[in-house]
């Protein structure tokens, strides 16, 4: 195969993230299409990366029907994985699949089981897992660096998503937990190494119930504490109520050491704006005065690292690793599941799953 050819579903802030990845591998990938309701949105980002002479899309059920490729990268709302994913599965194409793999577990263990029945792969887009910082902690960590790993600490948190289909749990499949802890959520159970034992969470009510966003139907702020059969523990966050933009962060700590990684406000820039800069970091409010401007957010942040990645995989016909497979998002989402119960009923949740 000269080059793999990918089918971009979606135009918007997903889909640039893995278009610009797609834009330095010229020489291994062709765009065979993009798909978006928004016409305009898909000869934007096309023409922004230099991809101007591909298909264009206004459905994709049309696209995944249509398109000549060999994978099928899904950058849709929530809601919208599971349907495409499966049609790309049963025609045959791999899919990457952008966090979380589905609104539901059990539309997960779905997209899972078709593509085992296909013999395709689902690459599941777990960024952090890809990032540079992430990457050099995890190093440290597994050389034996801080001794034995007995505790994560992480947690994604931003002010609030502006997306309407992130305000109704029918389109986002809960609130903070399931659209921004699903990073902390999938990078502890890799980082772990083992399946978890049990999980007790806390949650906003959602709705009237939350802590500040009152017309958003899932809730605005959730953490669950994790034990693993292995012995070790790990706590995460997601909410909606950190201002100053989004706030990445993986604490480790071990019996001889700890590691802290900031993979949103690290940068080695320092500025200062009476008139507020053209862009400081992902979701910052405001970017008068003091601010660490981003240097490239796309690289740091893993998503460069993550669709190449893929691309090698995927040109292989080879399986993702560890942690980025269509399973680690179904046991993301099972964890994620577990702990809207947890939150809901005030109990601890033991793993009904056992070994995943």
């Amino acid at each position: 195969m000269d080059k793999l050819r990918v089918l971009v579903l979606g135009a918007a802030f997903s889909a640039d993230l893995h278009m610009n990845a797609y834009a330095g591998m010229r020489d291994k990938v062709e765009i065979a299409g993009i798909a978006d309701l928004d016409a305009g949105r898909v000869k934007s980002l096309a023409e922004r990366y230099g991809f101007g002479g591909c298909a264009a899309y206004g459905d994709f059920r049309e696209a995944v029907s249509g398109a000549e490729c060999d994978l099928v990268d899904i950058c849709l709302p929530n809601f919208l994985h599971y349907e495409p994913a499966m049609l790309a599965l049963g025609k045959g194409r791999h899919v990457i699949c952008e966090k979380p793999l589905a609104t539901t577990a059990a539309h997960a263990e779905k997209m899972v089981a078709c593509a085992r029945a296909n013999n395709r792969h689902i690459y599941y887009a777990e960024d952090w897992l890809f990032a540079p910082a992430v990457r050099k902690a995890l190093e440290i960590v597994r050389g034996g660096k801080i001794g034995e790993l007995q505790y994560i600490r992480a947690r994604e948190c931003h002010g609030g998503s502006h997306s309407p289909f992130a305000q109704k749990i029918e389109y986002c499949g809960g609130g903070a937990m399931i659209h921004l802890g699903i990073h902390p959520i999938g990078f502890v159970l890799a980082a772990m190494g083992g399946p978890w034992r049990q999980v007790a969470a806390m949650a906003s009510a959602g709705g009237a119930g939350n802590m500040r966003h009152k017309s958003m139907e899932g809730e605005d702020w959730a953490a669950a504490m994790i034990k693993f059969e292995g012995g070790g523990a790990a706590l995460v966050e997601g909410n909606y109520l950190t201002c100053g933009g989004m706030e990445d962060a993986i604490d480790f700590y071990g019996t001889t050491g700890c590691v802290h990684v900031d993979l949103t406000f690290s940068s080695a820039l320092s500025a200062f704006s009476v008139s507020g800069l053209d862009y400081t970091v992902e979701k910052a409010e405001v970017t008068t005065g003091w601010s660490r401007p981003a240097v490239d957010e796309k690289y740091n942040m893993g998503y460069v690292a993550e669709i190449r990645r893929f691309v090698e995989l995927a040109s292989q016909g080879l399986a993702a690793d560890a942690g980025a497979r269509g399973e680690d998002g179904l046991e993301a989402l099972r964890l994620v599941e577990c702990i809207y119960e947890s939150a809901r009923t005030g109990a601890a949740v033991i793993n009904p799953h056992g070994n995943p």
